[in-house]
């Protein structure tokens, strides 16, 4: 069965701006709800998409969005959070993206009949044994993932993508724009383990996995074809925007403290305790991606160079770049 009419839960972010793109490139009407429209202007002009200004988390507005479509794709994921109270292992910010919205969109798709659900989770998450998990970020995404295993009557596939990164992100460019301001990088975990998926891929899987019978009520990793340290990461970025800076890694007590810090500077997040808990785990993949998937993994080097100023753009991933646009808060899940 092919899907013709698709709704995006966090359309406007950056996985969803690619996403989008691909599914109207496909011939598809897509619509993507977002808070504030303006957030979406890039995705204006694409032929088929209607950018609608509604608030998801109101059950009866995500009701209405979802009736009459063919299918519903949910991406909306947060990289910080509150701590919770006593016996909280989640805290009420991860909680209300990964937990509570994944069960209204269930609900809402149960209402209205679609069964229909492709759900982005992260990587780092297994099918069992989320109170293991390190961190809060990690937990919360776990809890979502078992809401919607545990809804017998919606055909969901689950894609767990390792970091996610391509034109506008805000991982590697994050890494370039520090390098041209400072001195030197420390980092906290630099020797943590990362196998980067490119953007235009986990667009692909999720749009062939929407009208795949193979992918229904399965899970999938997402990683790139190799693997790199954080400290490897970074000095790629730093060579690749010609800003190159010495990188030191940093002990686990001062890197609690430097992410500590960070936490209470004004202005976005860079960095949380809670992030240094999620990778003390490695955020790798078992295996390559599944074959169903329709997806032969890019590599770093392919695009990083492009978009992060060394080399002209025009390659042959060139037309599968979303909007370059970096969505804050949102996964690159994310």
């Amino acid at each position: 069965m092919r899907h013709r009419d698709i709704l995006i839960i966090g359309g406007s972010g950056f996985i969803g701006s690619a996403l989008a793109a691909r599914l109207v490139a496909q011939g598809r009407r897509v619509t993507v709800p977002t808070r504030r429209r303006n957030r979406a202007r890039d995705l204006f002009l694409l032929p088929t998409i209607d950018v609608v200004e509604a608030d998801v988390s109101d059950p009866k507005v995500l009701s209405t969005l979802v009736a009459g479509r063919d299918a519903v794709v949910s991406l909306v994921g947060i990289l910080h959070g509150r701590e919770g109270g006593a016996g909280d292992e989640i805290g009420p910010d991860f909680r209300r993206a990964h937990v509570e919205l994944p069960a209204q969109i269930v609900a809402a798709c149960r209402e209205q009949g679609v069964k229909r659900l492709v759900h982005v989770s992260a990587l780092g998450v297994t099918d069992t044994g989320e109170h293991t998990l390190p961190s809060r970020y990690l937990r919360s995404k776990a809890a979502g993932e078992r809401v919607i295993r545990e809804a017998p009557d919606i055909d969901w596939t689950i894609l767990r993508p390792s970091v996610v990164f391509g034109p506008g992100d805000s991982f590697l460019t994050l890494f370039a724009k520090l390098q041209r301001f400072l001195p030197a990088l420390a980092l906290p975990r630099a020797e943590a383990r990362f196998q980067p998926v490119f953007v235009g891929d986990v667009a692909t899987a999720i749009a062939q996995a929407l009208d795949e019978p193979a992918t229904v009520r399965k899970a999938y990793e997402l990683a790139g074809p190799r693997i790199y340290t954080l400290r490897q990461i970074v000095a790629l970025a730093g060579k690749w925007s010609g800003h190159r800076r010495p990188v030191f890694g940093l002990p686990d007590g001062l890197g609690r403290l430097q992410a500590l810090l960070m936490e209470y500077a004004p202005g976005p997040t860079l960095m949380s305790r809670d992030n240094l808990a999620s990778m003390s785990i490695d955020n790798i993949a078992s295996g390559p991606i599944a074959p169903e998937l329709g997806v032969t993994p890019t590599s770093l080097e392919a695009i990083g160079p492009d978009y992060l100023g060394q080399r002209k753009p025009g390659g042959r991933h060139g037309a599968g770049r979303p909007p370059s646009r970096s969505d804050g808060g949102r996964d690159g899940s994310e």
